[in-house]
Protein backbone atom coordinates (compact mmCIF):
# COMPACT_ATOMS: atom_id res chain seq x y z
CA UNK A 1 0.00 0.00 0.00
CA UNK A 2 0.88 3.63 -0.74
CA UNK A 3 -0.12 6.63 0.32
CA UNK A 4 0.31 9.95 -1.75
CA UNK A 5 -1.62 13.04 -0.79
CA UNK A 6 -4.89 12.08 0.24
CA UNK A 7 -5.18 9.02 -1.70
CA UNK A 8 -4.05 5.13 -1.31
CA UNK A 9 -2.68 3.24 -3.45
CA UNK A 10 -3.42 -0.50 -2.55
CA UNK A 11 -1.58 -2.16 -5.78
CA UNK A 12 -1.43 -1.91 -9.74
CA UNK A 13 -5.04 -2.28 -10.66
CA UNK A 14 -5.50 1.19 -8.53
CA UNK A 15 -3.68 3.34 -11.35
CA UNK A 16 -5.26 3.90 -14.95
CA UNK A 17 -3.51 1.66 -17.69
CA UNK A 18 -3.25 5.09 -19.89
CA UNK A 19 -1.42 7.84 -18.06
CA UNK A 20 0.05 11.00 -19.37
CA UNK A 21 4.14 11.28 -19.28
CA UNK A 22 6.25 13.85 -18.75
CA UNK A 23 9.99 13.41 -20.60
CA UNK A 24 12.47 14.64 -18.54
CA UNK A 25 16.25 13.87 -18.70
CA UNK A 26 18.23 14.07 -15.24
CA UNK A 27 15.27 13.91 -13.56
CA UNK A 28 14.46 11.02 -10.60
CA UNK A 29 11.14 10.26 -8.97
CA UNK A 30 11.33 7.36 -6.82
CA UNK A 31 8.03 5.57 -4.91
CA UNK A 32 7.58 7.82 -1.87
CA UNK A 33 10.14 11.09 -2.94
CA UNK A 34 8.63 14.69 -3.96
CA UNK A 35 10.18 15.59 -7.35
CA UNK A 36 9.36 19.81 -7.56
CA UNK A 37 8.86 20.62 -11.13
CA UNK A 38 8.32 24.36 -12.87
CA UNK A 39 5.99 23.90 -15.96
CA UNK A 40 5.97 26.24 -18.63
CA UNK A 41 5.91 24.68 -21.64
CA UNK A 42 2.49 24.90 -23.14
CA UNK A 43 1.99 21.39 -24.21
CA UNK A 44 2.92 20.69 -20.17
CA UNK A 45 0.75 23.01 -18.95
CA UNK A 46 -2.33 21.11 -20.61
CA UNK A 47 -0.82 18.37 -19.03
CA UNK A 48 -1.23 19.10 -16.06
CA UNK A 49 -4.53 20.60 -16.75
CA UNK A 50 -5.70 17.18 -17.73
CA UNK A 51 -3.77 15.63 -14.70
CA UNK A 52 -6.32 17.69 -12.42
CA UNK A 53 -9.44 17.05 -13.88
CA UNK A 54 -8.43 13.47 -13.45
CA UNK A 55 -6.92 11.13 -11.55
CA UNK A 56 -4.12 13.88 -10.73
CA UNK A 57 -1.24 11.38 -12.07
CA UNK A 58 1.89 12.08 -14.33
CA UNK A 59 4.40 9.97 -15.17
CA UNK A 60 8.16 11.09 -14.94
CA UNK A 61 10.33 9.25 -17.57
CA UNK A 62 13.71 10.07 -19.05
CA UNK A 63 14.60 10.34 -23.21
CA UNK A 64 16.03 7.49 -24.37
CA UNK A 65 19.80 7.84 -23.17
CA UNK A 66 21.40 6.21 -26.43
CA UNK A 67 22.81 9.55 -28.47
CA UNK A 68 21.00 8.32 -31.64
CA UNK A 69 17.32 9.12 -30.34
CA UNK A 70 14.79 8.80 -32.77
CA UNK A 71 12.13 11.70 -32.61
CA UNK A 72 14.84 14.24 -30.38
CA UNK A 73 14.90 17.07 -32.83
CA UNK A 74 11.15 17.50 -33.12
CA UNK A 75 10.90 16.74 -29.26
CA UNK A 76 9.26 13.49 -29.44
CA UNK A 77 12.05 11.38 -28.90
CA UNK A 78 11.74 8.08 -27.81
CA UNK A 79 11.63 6.98 -24.01
CA UNK A 80 13.51 4.71 -21.82
CA UNK A 81 11.75 1.65 -20.87
CA UNK A 82 11.31 2.31 -16.88
CA UNK A 83 9.79 5.58 -14.96
CA UNK A 84 7.57 6.17 -12.20
CA UNK A 85 4.15 7.44 -11.90
CA UNK A 86 3.68 10.49 -9.04
CA UNK A 87 0.43 12.20 -7.80
CA UNK A 88 -0.14 15.66 -8.19
CA UNK A 89 -0.04 16.70 -4.65
CA UNK A 90 0.85 20.42 -4.65
CA UNK A 91 -0.02 23.27 -7.22
CA UNK A 92 0.87 26.79 -7.73
CA UNK A 93 0.43 28.94 -10.47
CA UNK A 94 2.74 31.91 -11.46
CA UNK A 95 0.30 34.37 -12.74
CA UNK A 96 2.27 34.45 -15.79
CA UNK A 97 1.23 30.93 -17.47
CA UNK A 98 3.74 28.85 -15.37
CA UNK A 99 2.59 26.05 -13.03
CA UNK A 100 4.82 25.15 -9.51
CA UNK A 101 4.00 21.84 -8.57
CA UNK A 102 5.37 19.12 -6.80
CA UNK A 103 4.58 14.88 -7.44
CA UNK A 104 5.02 12.40 -5.08
CA UNK A 105 6.18 8.97 -6.38
CA UNK A 106 3.93 5.98 -6.29
CA UNK A 107 5.19 3.37 -8.66
CA UNK A 108 7.92 2.65 -10.89
CA UNK A 109 6.48 1.82 -14.11
CA UNK A 110 7.33 0.00 -17.27
CA UNK A 111 6.40 1.39 -20.44
CA UNK A 112 4.71 -0.86 -22.53
CA UNK A 113 2.94 1.25 -25.47
CA UNK A 114 2.75 4.86 -26.70
CA UNK A 115 -0.04 5.60 -27.40
CA UNK A 116 -2.01 8.10 -30.32
CA UNK A 117 -3.09 10.35 -28.79
CA UNK A 118 -5.37 14.19 -29.86
CA UNK A 119 -3.62 15.95 -26.64
CA UNK A 120 -0.22 17.60 -27.35
CA UNK A 121 1.44 15.86 -24.56
CA UNK A 122 2.70 11.94 -24.63
CA UNK A 123 0.40 9.48 -22.77
CA UNK A 124 1.13 5.83 -22.90
CA UNK A 125 0.03 2.61 -21.65
CA UNK A 126 2.11 1.26 -18.54
CA UNK A 127 2.36 -1.37 -16.24
CA UNK A 128 3.39 -0.79 -12.44
CA UNK A 129 5.98 -2.38 -10.36
CA UNK A 130 3.90 -4.77 -8.29
CA UNK A 131 6.85 -5.06 -5.56
CA UNK A 132 6.38 -1.31 -4.92
CA UNK A 133 3.13 -1.51 -3.21
CA UNK A 134 4.74 -4.04 -0.55
CA UNK A 135 7.18 -3.28 2.29
CA UNK A 136 10.61 -3.88 0.44
CA UNK A 137 12.51 -6.33 3.00
CA UNK A 138 15.84 -5.62 2.29
CA UNK A 139 15.93 -2.47 3.23
CA UNK A 140 17.23 -3.36 6.64
CA UNK A 141 20.53 -4.80 4.76
CA UNK A 142 21.80 -1.20 3.61
CA UNK A 143 24.97 -0.20 4.96
CA UNK A 144 24.08 3.21 6.33
CA UNK A 145 27.03 4.26 7.97
CA UNK A 146 29.07 3.50 4.36
CA UNK A 147 26.36 5.13 2.28
CA UNK A 148 26.09 8.23 4.47
CA UNK A 149 30.28 8.01 4.79
CA UNK A 150 30.61 8.36 0.98
CA UNK A 151 28.01 10.94 0.54
CA UNK A 152 29.16 12.99 2.70
CA UNK A 153 32.90 12.80 1.49
CA UNK A 154 31.38 13.27 -2.15
CA UNK A 155 29.56 16.90 -0.64
CA UNK A 156 32.16 18.06 1.06
CA UNK A 157 34.76 17.42 -1.75
CA UNK A 158 32.62 19.59 -3.88
CA UNK A 159 31.38 22.56 -2.04
CA UNK A 160 27.50 20.92 -1.32
CA UNK A 161 25.75 20.89 1.68
CA UNK A 162 22.69 19.71 2.67
CA UNK A 163 20.77 19.50 5.71
CA UNK A 164 21.79 15.72 7.34
CA UNK A 165 19.77 16.09 10.45
CA UNK A 166 16.61 15.06 8.46
CA UNK A 167 18.57 12.36 6.74
CA UNK A 168 20.06 10.97 10.06
CA UNK A 169 16.40 10.78 11.03
CA UNK A 170 14.79 9.37 8.15
CA UNK A 171 14.73 5.09 8.20
CA UNK A 172 16.49 3.45 5.20
CA UNK A 173 14.35 3.57 2.69
CA UNK A 174 13.39 7.09 3.12
CA UNK A 175 17.07 7.79 3.21
CA UNK A 176 18.62 6.00 -0.33
CA UNK A 177 15.18 7.28 -2.12
CA UNK A 178 15.81 10.76 -0.79
CA UNK A 179 19.82 10.88 -1.36
CA UNK A 180 19.14 8.96 -4.91
CA UNK A 181 17.07 11.20 -6.06
CA UNK A 182 18.79 14.84 -4.31
CA UNK A 183 22.52 13.15 -5.78
CA UNK A 184 23.76 15.78 -8.62
CA UNK A 185 24.60 12.85 -11.16
CA UNK A 186 23.82 12.41 -14.59
CA UNK A 187 20.82 10.37 -16.79
CA UNK A 188 22.80 7.28 -17.13
CA UNK A 189 23.25 7.03 -13.29
CA UNK A 190 19.57 8.54 -12.50
CA UNK A 191 18.19 5.61 -14.64
CA UNK A 192 20.10 3.46 -12.80
CA UNK A 193 19.08 4.01 -9.46
CA UNK A 194 15.93 3.70 -11.20
CA UNK A 195 15.76 0.76 -12.28
CA UNK A 196 17.71 -0.85 -8.99
CA UNK A 197 15.73 -4.05 -8.32
CA UNK A 198 15.25 -2.89 -4.44
CA UNK A 199 16.23 -0.60 -2.20
CA UNK A 200 19.37 -2.88 -0.33
CA UNK A 201 20.82 -2.77 -4.57
CA UNK A 202 20.06 0.88 -4.93
CA UNK A 203 21.98 1.41 -1.76
CA UNK A 204 24.64 -0.29 -3.57
CA UNK A 205 24.27 1.36 -6.86
CA UNK A 206 24.30 4.86 -4.77
CA UNK A 207 27.72 3.96 -3.51
CA UNK A 208 29.03 2.21 -6.42
CA UNK A 209 28.75 5.36 -8.51
CA UNK A 210 29.81 8.20 -5.86
CA UNK A 211 33.22 5.84 -5.15
CA UNK A 212 33.83 6.37 -8.86
CA UNK A 213 33.11 9.96 -8.41
CA UNK A 214 35.63 10.54 -5.87
CA UNK A 215 38.48 8.68 -7.68
CA UNK A 216 37.59 10.10 -11.11
CA UNK A 217 37.53 13.89 -10.36
CA UNK A 218 35.48 16.38 -9.00
CA UNK A 219 32.80 17.44 -11.19
CA UNK A 220 29.91 17.45 -9.72
CA UNK A 221 27.93 16.32 -11.85
CA UNK A 222 27.69 13.45 -14.66
CA UNK A 223 26.27 13.55 -18.08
Amino acid sequence: MVKAGNAVYRGPSDLPDIIPVFPLAGALLLPGGRLPLNIFEPRYVAMVDHALAGPRLIGVIQPRLSALNPGAASGQPALCDVGCVGRLVSMTESGDGRYFISLQGISRFRLLEARQVDTAFRQCRIAPYEADFETDGTASDVDRVRLMRVLRAYLEKNDLDVDWQSFLRAENSALVNGLSMMAPYGSVEKQALLEAPDVKARAETLIAITELMLAGGSDKTLQ
